[in-house]
């Protein structure tokens, strides 16, 4: 059985603008977030552990309603819905939808250029599996060093 747990993102003033449910590393996890997760580690605290998903659902809600939200005029919080629905619930405004669909239809950096050849050659090759030349794999191990997140949770 999977334990859940609810948090909190904390300002640099300590006061919350993000309460949510989770389970394993999420509270950590940075991609796929409508609302940043801190760079400091220091700022998201556990609020409750151990819980089932409906009291860690319950919960967020309590937390939610306790601090209010900020796009509804209530509260300090950034979240878009009540809680106690994961992402269920979040109204989309239009310049959201055009964002996503930009990455949804993916290379929307390369909207508007053009490739030479030799770029389309290398894309084409690696695309066929080629072996990467070495100086090629230490820049990419390079630049994923350092991105691991802890497993452990944060007290």
């Amino acid at each position: 059985m999977t334990e859940y747990y609810t948090y909190a993102y904390l300002r640099e003033d300590r006061t919350p603008y993000y309460i949510g449910k989770g389970s394993k590393e999420r509270a950590q996890r940075k991609s796929q977030r409508t609302v940043p997760a801190p760079t400091n580690l220091k700022n998201i605290i556990m609020l409750k552990q151990n819980l089932s998903e409906e009291d860690a659902f319950k919960h967020e809600i309590y937390m939610i309603n306790v601090f209010g939200r900020k796009d509804n005029g209530t509260g300090i919080l950034r979240n878009l819905t009540d809680g106690g629905e994961g992402g269920k619930g979040v109204v989309w405004t239009q310049e959201r939808h055009n964002l996503h669909r930009d990455r949804m239809l993916g290379n929307n950096y390369r909207v508007g250029r053009t490739l030479s050849s030799e770029t389309k050659e290398k894309i084409a090759a690696t695309k066929r599996g080629k072996i990467l030349s070495e100086e090629t794999r230490k820049k990419m191990s390079n630049a994923r060093k350092g991105k691991k997140f802890p497993r452990e949770v944060i007290k």
